[in-house]
């Protein structure tokens, strides 16, 4: 089973990526959505965030305030340190339980990990790395335009994450993502041939 990363920094385009080997037939087991599983409502890394953060990061009906600890844990890198430390052992176990869930239904299958933080999970299971890369000023420009960010905001997230040269030295493969939505696909698709991408089995 070919067990393939695709990662890139904030505003990349990493997921529009994955998505599309996802339509190419790959199976994608998405970081993001296990790192909200991990501090699910009653899960112990929600009660685990509440004990190391506080109530200022909970609203006031007592779920995550996804925003407030954002803006602790991008100003403060011992807190994302902390954060880390919660969210990641909890990530790496449940995506290699969806790995080996994807094993099991078609041994041929190939997973994409659609991951943020390459670093954090290191490259050393996966059989390629795949980058999607776009510059720093202007995965800025992304967050400001399409999310809402504050500039300085925006800024902080793109700090707190390797710079460009460091997750390109990860990479076997990279895909520009700093153009138009169509060349992103372009090149996506191009790699899914050259991996031999076939459609899922039901």
């Amino acid at each position: 089973m070919p067990l393939i990363a695709v990662t890139g920094g904030i505003a990349s385009g990493k997921s529009t990526v994955a998505a599309r080997l996802a339509q190419a037939g790959a199976v994608v087991v998405d970081a993001d959505l296990l790192a909200r599983e991990a501090v699910a409502a009653g899960s112990p890394g929600l009660a685990a965030v509440r004990e190391t953060f506080g109530p200022q990061v909970f609203a006031a009906d007592g779920t995550l305030d996804r925003a407030a600890l954002g803006r602790v844990v991008f100003a403060d890198p011992a807190a994302r340190e902390r954060l880390n430390g919660i969210v990641h052992p909890a990530v790496i176990q449940a995506s290699q339980q969806r790995f080996a869930q994807a094993l099991s239904a078609d041994p041929a299958a190939m997973v994409v990990y659609d991951v943020p933080l390459i670093d954090a999970r290191g490259v050393g299971e996966f059989d390629r790395v795949v980058v999607a890369d776009a510059p720093a000023a202007l995965r800025i420009e992304r967050l400001v335009a399409l999310r809402g960010m504050t500039r300085d905001d925006a800024q902080a997230r793109v700090r707190a994450q390797l710079d460009d040269d460091e997750r390109r030295a990860f990479a076997t493969d990279l895909i520009d993502t700093g153009g138009s939505i169509e060349h992103t696909l372009a090149q996506t698709d191009a790699l899914a041939a050259r991996l031999a991408v076939r459609p899922a089995t039901d």
